[in-house]
């Protein structure tokens, strides 16, 4: 496989980030908006590329660039061409003294706010970044909301959760145990998922979990999860680069927003044995069920 190293700018003015529309290049991504950047050329430092595509393409000059990220990205036109794509948070020389004068590479410009992004109009590379800024921001605001000073003298559970995928992916199933503050067993149960990942089926756990917990009247809970990759992301620590995981992560966000407080920790497998017998059990389960099916 080939790979390239390409730059980007995550230009951001009131809330609106700065996207510009090809003007040419192949069908896939003509006539849709793009970050600013491209590949980075032979011997060249990547703000150096970053300074010069903005300058070349838009007249804009940097004042400052702050690493994001940096992501893997397969091209779609060709299964053998990897990007690594190097992104900058950028601030711009001159705020609002410079206008912008693009260059025949793009025909037009706009300032747009993530919450109302039209995933047509973008280019697939420019989803992916602006996804991974979106879910970033998520963290922060539900970081922010477990420090606020709230009213946590209700029922406070600890809830063990776990998911496992016979294949990654395959036959996939999410479980979890509740314990009150006694240590005591309240709650149980696990689900089949169907085929999805191993990382998939860890956040369909804590999901599961959070319906049980919010059911049961739960104010405070706190989960013992044995996937680290979760638990970081879940804490903010790590940003999800994996869209398949974007839209259980916003509705397990949204279900935490109903309880005074969430936290996520750390454990050894060996401390999860509960919570993986019940994903265990739920996939044999399955698994006969589906075998008596056949045979009939």
């Amino acid at each position: 496989m080939k790979q390239r190293i390409s730059v980007r700018a995550i230009i951001q003015e009131d809330g609106k980030t700065l996207l510009f529309r090809r003007a040419n290049g192949r069908a896939t991504i003509l006539g849709k908006y793009e970050l600013p950047g491209g590949k980075i050329a032979y011997g060249e430092q990547p703000e150096d590329a970053l300074r010069r595509y903005l300058h070349d393409d838009a007249d804009l000059h940097i004042r400052t660039a702050q690493l994001f990220d940096a992501v893997t990205y397969v091209d779609h036109d060709d299964n053998d061409l990897q990007y690594v794509v190097i992104t900058y948070n950028v601030t711009l020389a001159g705020k609002g003294t410079n206008p912008i004068r693009l260059s025949g590479n793009y025909d037009k410009y706009k300032w747009m706010r993530l919450s109302k992004n039209q995933q047509s109009d973008l280019t697939d590379l420019t989803q992916l970044i602006l996804g991974i800024l979106v879910q970033e921001e998520i963290a922060d605001e539900s970081l922010n909301d477990q420090t606020d000073e709230k009213n946590t003298s209700g029922k406070t559970v600890t809830i063990f959760a776990d998911g496992g995928s016979r294949g990654n992916p395959g036959p996939s199933a999410a479980g979890f145990i509740m314990l009150d503050n006694m240590q005591n067993v309240i709650a149980e149960g696990g689900e089949y998922l169907g085929i999805t990942t191993n990382n998939q089926a860890e956040y369909h756990g804590v999901r599961l979990g959070l319906e049980k917990a919010l059911e049961a009247g739960a104010r405070r809970v706190d989960f013992k999860l044995d996937s680290m990759l979760v638990v970081n992301q879940m804490n903010g620590l790590y940003k999800i680069k994996n869209r398949e995981l974007w839209p259980i992560h916003e509705r397990i966000r949204k279900l935490m927003h109903q309880f005074d407080k969430v936290t996520f920790t750390h454990v050894q497998r060996e401390f999860n044995q509960l919570a993986d017998g019940v994903v265990n059990k739920t996939l044999d389960a399955h698994a006969l069920s589906a075998t008596r099916a056949g045979s009939v």
